[in-house]
């Protein structure tokens, strides 16, 4: 069943603020801006990731120096998960903050 558009946008905005509370209590140097539905993180080395949502396809989309990768709600486990890869966002992103800022943060709640 697909997701309806107020579920959906409910969703990402959470998602998104989670990330943002996230990454504002790691204490790390990067800044955030979250306008018109896009969350864009800029790390002190210049490596970005940008959050954003596609409607139409009911998906979160992130983008990185690595890719670009799409993500599906699942609502049985509550996890978005990769359309290609089936890793779920928090674990990827332990993954690619790691390789960008070399620091390990927990994204289990993501």
């Amino acid at each position: 069943m697909s997701l309806s558009e107020a579920r959906f946008h409910d969703l990402v905005d959470a998602t998104q603020q989670a990330l943002e509370d996230l990454f504002d209590e790691s204490g790390m140097d990067l800044d955030m801006e979250n306008s018109a539905g896009v969350l864009t993180i800029k790390f002190d080395n210049g490596s970005t990731l940008i959050f954003s949502r596609q409607e139409p396809l009911r998906q979160l989309w992130l983008a990185d120096k690595s890719g670009g990768f799409h993500f599906d709600y699942d609502e049985e486990s509550k996890k978005w998960t990769c359309e290609k890869t089936d890793e779920l966002l928090g674990e990827m992103l332990e993954r690619i903050v790691w390789e960008r800022a070399g620091e390990k943060l927990d994204f289990d709640e993501i």
